[in-house]
């Protein structure tokens, strides 16, 4: 790899970080797609095998948390009918 494109990459993910650290996400996420282009010219075989891998992961996360909020909503249900059931149970006193 050329320097120029090492420079490139590293400084944009220096840059990338400074900004999220100073709140600015989409100046960061633009920075860093930059270094993410040149990093992907760079190598794009390996770049293409990766990408698929990360959208089987994305995948994945997006299940797990569909099943997540699944299980929170029905402990949620759970948890006002015993208060509901409590909360009768005090009136009768």
């Amino acid at each position: 790899m050329e320097n120029w494109k090492r420079a490139v990459i590293a400084g944009s993910v220096g840059a990338a970080a400074m900004l999220l650290m100073k709140g600015k996400r989409p100046a960061a996420v633009l920075v860093g797609g930059v270094g993410l282009a040149v990093l992907a010219s760079e190598y794009p075989n390996q770049f293409w095998t990766d990408s698929r891998r990360a959208a089987f992961v994305c995948a994945a996360g997006t299940q797990f948390l569909e099943l997540a909020m699944r299980i929170g909503g029905k402990i949620e249900e759970l948890a006002e009918k015993r208060a509901a059931r409590a909360f009768e149970e005090l009136g009768e006193y």
